[in-house]
């Protein structure tokens, strides 16, 4: 897969800047594997038409499930003790990843998520995270 997107990228990142790009792709390339979030329009049209009420929201409600997905097998593959990665090189691989791997042409592609080993010190150096407190940001309502 990342072979497919560093061929579409040499040809519109500018070579100046190219290294840095080479560099990520080798880094996503190294993992233990990528697994792919597609999205079927079909089971949302279906849902749609099942329940009209609700047409509208559907669309906003599959990213979700997707994003619910995406995050579920992160904090799996964490628990494992694997490091993951969530990356967004969609729509550029689309048609070349469909035309190899038979994936549905019309099925876009949501996510690519990297998964591997956690190299010694990776981690060590990484931003601290500032966060409004948890009691600003989640409101539950209720007994």
């Amino acid at each position: 897969f990342w072979k497919v997107v560093e061929d579409i990228l040499k040809a519109i990142v500018p070579a100046d800047q190219f290294e840095h790009t080479a560099q990520r792709l080798t880094g996503f390339s190294g993992g233990y594997g990528t697994i792919l979030f597609y999205e079927d329009p079909e089971v949302t049209k279906g849902l749609q038409t099942n329940m009209p009420l609700y047409a509208d929201k559907f669309p906003a409600w599959a990213e979700h499930t997707s994003a619910i997905h995406q995050y579920a097998i992160w904090t799996a593959l964490e628990a494992e003790g694997l490091g993951a990665n969530l990356q967004h090189y969609n729509p550029l691989p689309n048609q070349k990843a469909s035309e190899i791997w038979g994936i549905p042409q019309e099925w876009p592609l949501i996510a690519q998520l990297v998964f591997g080993g956690i190299a010694e010190g990776a981690r060590d150096n990484l931003p601290k995270k500032t966060q409004t407190p948890i009691e600003k940001r989640l409101f539950v309502h209720g007994k």
